[in-house]
């Protein structure tokens, strides 16, 4: 089994993540204007129920198991014994949660409204038992993630321009996103054995599972309730259309955070390896490179997208959905906190085995939420949902800060701040420029502006000579060198 360079891996991950930026761009115009605001609406509703059982099916396991397996990655015996034990304790996990899904549907009227939906969403939980993902991200094999992923979006929007045409093909495109985002998981189970052994080797320890995984779990349980509980409260507060405005800048916010977090996500399973094998400065370089690519990233995307919020909902869901604009603006530094709580969180304080430390930052969040959605939303509604999230995501990091207070220095210090600061001013002034002066269609007003804006950006990072961009260029040109040298 090869285990591929960091480099590799995040290249493969960026890929990934920016496959969730263009296949957005490709189906959520289309979904929003067919499905229109209510039907968005339930397809929201329905994806957060799920969210909630499923986040009982999987206990924790998702990223637990990614640090458990990496540990033993080494060792074939050891790591078919450890996923042995982990898939029977979650196929556990997933029946009880699977059966009380299914009594709820019969008990809750908002749900049985919705059954068929709900049903169909359900699957998703079944499928992400099967599915191991964390064994794979834990061998390290992004490149197979990567493009089992990327082929069934691809069979995903194929389905939905087939199948999907009119408001009453909601429950269709339910189904459809059922297929787009669990279909590679039946995959995963077929290619299990290429890389452990399923036949029973020795006594199963399932007690040495138990509380790391309860630690995990409540992180998800908490995680789960400032990231869907917003969406639930407004359905039952505010009712359909409000979801449906709230989810399109929700849909936005994601993506962002998905492609600056990518790095995260690669770095968890070797960020454990070197704490496992005590490669402390190994540790501590990787993770101020992260927080540089997190800073250098995630706020000129910030910024450009709080500029450009109006211009952005419409070209992507439609006039119907303008009043979005302001959700999506307050959310939008929520996107550059949760990447830094990323790096805090699962980066340093997981590897490290102090996830009760994230757990606590976690819930300070979720009771945050949760308060602030009760007083806000019966007067602001979606508005509300939005700044009780931003309100939660801050409270987490600075929590997450406090517990790290002794490495902050340290992690501090590899953030060019100076340079990102100089070039965010220049690429700014660019983009208010743009935004004032362009008078051309909306699709060119935001390609002519983002090009503009971040080409700036760029070129005053790599004339200040910042280390991350010299270093990413570098790279890109001693490729084409050594392709041209005979």
């Amino acid at each position: 089994m090869k285990i591929r360079s960091i480099k590799f891996n995040f290249i493969m991950n960026a890929i990934l993540a920016a496959s969730t930026i263009v296949f957005p761009l490709i189906t959520f115009p289309y979904i929003s204007r067919v499905l229109l605001v209510e039907g968005n609406g339930k397809i929201a509703f329905a994806s957060s129920v799920v969210n909630y059982f499923s986040m009982i099916a999987s206990l924790g396991i998702p990223t637990y198991g990614i640090r458990a397996c990496a540990q033993v990655r080494g060792d074939k015996e050891k790591l078919s014994h450890t996923v042995q034990e982990l898939l029977i304790i979650n196929m556990v996990t997933t029946g009880i949660s699977l059966l009380a899904f299914l009594v709820s549907l019969v008990t809750v009227p908002q749900f049985a409204a919705e059954k068929e939906l709900m049903l169909i969403n359900g699957v998703s939980m079944v499928l992400a038992t099967l599915g191991v993902t964390w064994l794979y991200s834990a061998l390290e094999q992004y490149a197979y993630i990567t493009v089992c992923s990327m082929a069934f979006k691809v069979i995903g929007i194929v389905l939905m321009f087939l199948f999907v045409k009119a408001p009453e093909d909601y429950i269709i495109y339910g189904a459809v996103s059922v297929v787009a985002g669990s279909g590679s998981y039946v995959l995963n189970l077929i290619n299990l054995r290429k890389y452990v052994s399923l036949k029973k080797n020795g006594k199963y320890n399932f007690r040495r599972h138990i509380k790391p995984i309860f630690v995990f779990f409540s992180m998800s349980a908490a995680i789960n309730v400032y990231t869907n509980l917003d969406v639930v409260m407004l359905q039952f507060m505010q009712g359909d259309s409000a979801v449906g405005y709230y989810n399109t800048a929700i849909k936005i916010k994601v993506i962002l955070t998905t492609l600056i977090t990518s790095l995260g996500t690669v770095l968890l399973p070797r960020l454990s390896y070197y704490t496992q094998m005590g490669q402390e400065e190994d540790f501590r370089r990787t993770v101020g490179k992260a927080a540089n690519f997190v800073m250098l990233l995630g706020t000129p995307l910030v910024i450009y997208f709080s500029m450009f919020a109006e211009e952005s909902i419409v070209f992507l869901a439609g006039e119907a959905f303008r009043r979005s604009t302001v959700s999506m603006i307050i959310l939008m530094p929520a996107v550059l906190l949760i990447g830094l709580s990323n790096i805090t969180g699962i980066q340093v304080l997981t590897p490290k085995n102090q996830e009760k430390k994230v757990l606590y930052s976690i819930l300070w969040g979720a009771a945050i939420d949760f308060l602030l959605n009760l007083i806000l939303i019966p007067r602001y509604s979606e508005a509300g949902a939005a700044f009780a999230t931003l309100v939660a995501e801050l409270a987490v990091l600075l929590i997450q800060c406090v517990y790290l207070r002794y490495m902050l220095k340290g992690i501090l210090r590899e953030i060019s701040a100076g340079k990102m600061i100089a070039a965010l001013i220049c690429s700014t002034m660019a983009g208010v420029f743009l935004k004032l002066n362009l008078h051309v269609g909306l699709f060119m007003e935001l390609l002519i502006s983002a090009c503009g804006y971040f080409a700036i950006y760029a070129a005053i990072l790599l004339i200040t000579r910042e280390k991350l961009a010299m270093e990413v260029l570098g790279s890109v040109f001693g490729r084409i060198v050594k392709k041209r040298i005979p």
